[in-house]
C-alpha cells in the first residue's frame, strides 16, 4: 500500500501581525503565484502548477503555540484511512480534522516529535 503520495506543501507558521506582510513577500517579493487563500481559515498558498507549494498558516490569538519549524504536509487518497495505517505501524497521530469543502488533515509525528501532516479530499458533505 502506498500510504503517502508525495510532498504537497511546505506550512509556515505566521503571527496575526504578520499575515499581511508575509503574503505579500511571498507574492510580491518572491514572485510566487497565489494558488489558495482563506483569510477568514489563517491559510494562503504559493508555488507553481504541478510542485509543491509554500502554505502560510496564521496562528490567532488563543491557538495552542506551535514548536519547531516548518511542517511538510504529505498528499493521501484518504486521510482517515492514512491515520489508521500509520496508527498501525506505531506512528503518534492527532485525530484527523475535516474542514467542509477544504480538505481532511491530521497531524502525525516523527521519532523526534517533529510534526508532519497528511492532508486528503475533504469530508463528505
Amino acid at each position: 500500500m502506498t500510504l503517502l503520495k508525495n510532498i504537497n506543501l511546505v506550512s509556515l507558521p505566521i503571527t496575526p501581525a504578520g499575515w499581511e506582510p508575509s503574503k505579500a513577500f511571498y507574492r510580491e517579493t518572491l514572485g510566487l503565484r497565489e494558488t489558495f487563500v482563506a483569510d477568514d481559515f489563517g491559510w494562503a498558498q504559493y508555488g507553481w502548477e504541478g510542485g509543491a507549494e509554500v502554505a502560510l498558516s496564521r496562528w490567532d490569538e488563543g491557538t495552542p503555540a506551535r514548536t519547531g519549524g516548518p511542517i511538510i504536509v504529505f498528499t493521501v487518497d484518504d486521510a482517515l484511512a492514512a491515520v489508521a495505517e500509520l496508527r498501525r505501524r506505531g506512528v503518534r497521530c492527532d485525530d484527523p480534522v475535516g474542514v467542509p469543502g477544504m480538505v481532511t488533515y491530521a497531524t502525525f509525528y516523527d521519532v523526534e516529535g517533529n510534526q508532519l501532516q497528511l492532508a486528503g479530499p475533504p469530508p463528505a458533505a
